[in-house]
């Protein structure tokens, strides 16, 4: 064998293939997190993402009354995102994540479920919503 980096390739890149396809299987997390008012008057929350994932996948908060998401991803090389689009209640967040805590600060204004979601897609493949990146944030009276 005269040079075997061609198929050391080869085998990395099935290696990775077998790993993403064996996360697309993982079962979801569909514990909810009902949050409570802190005394410094907010609702924390802490969302941890991964492999096409966010734990907990149902947060349930108070209307009216602020929220603080701590919300980091596990350490890789894909990149994730989280995103709330619901600016009928107050909610605009599209942050990009990584390994290292993101805290994002809001005050939902109207009861309702609004979904959160990684809005990443690399070329032809599934988005990670697609692939189940995604969740839902329950605002009520």
């Amino acid at each position: 064998m005269k040079n075997p980096l061609p198929f050391f390739l080869f085998y990395a890149g099935l290696a990775v293939c077998a790993t993403c396809r064996a996360a697309d299987t993982l079962p979801a997390d569909e514990k909810v997190y009902k949050s409570t008012i802190a005394a410094d008057g907010v609702q924390h929350v802490r969302i941890q993402g991964g492999s096409y994932f966010f734990r907990p996948s149902h947060v349930i908060v108070r209307v009216n009354v602020p929220v603080e998401f701590a919300v980091s991803v596990d350490s890789g090389v894909v990149p994730h995102s989280f995103v709330i689009q619901a600016p009928e209640a107050g909610i605009r967040v599209d942050e990009s994540l990584s390994p290292a805590t993101k805290v994002i600060r809001f005050t939902p204004t109207t009861a309702g479920k609004y979904p959160f979601y990684c809005n990443n897609k690399l070329l032809f493949f599934k988005s990670h919503r697609e692939k189940g990146m995604e969740g839902l944030l329950d605002v009520v009276e």
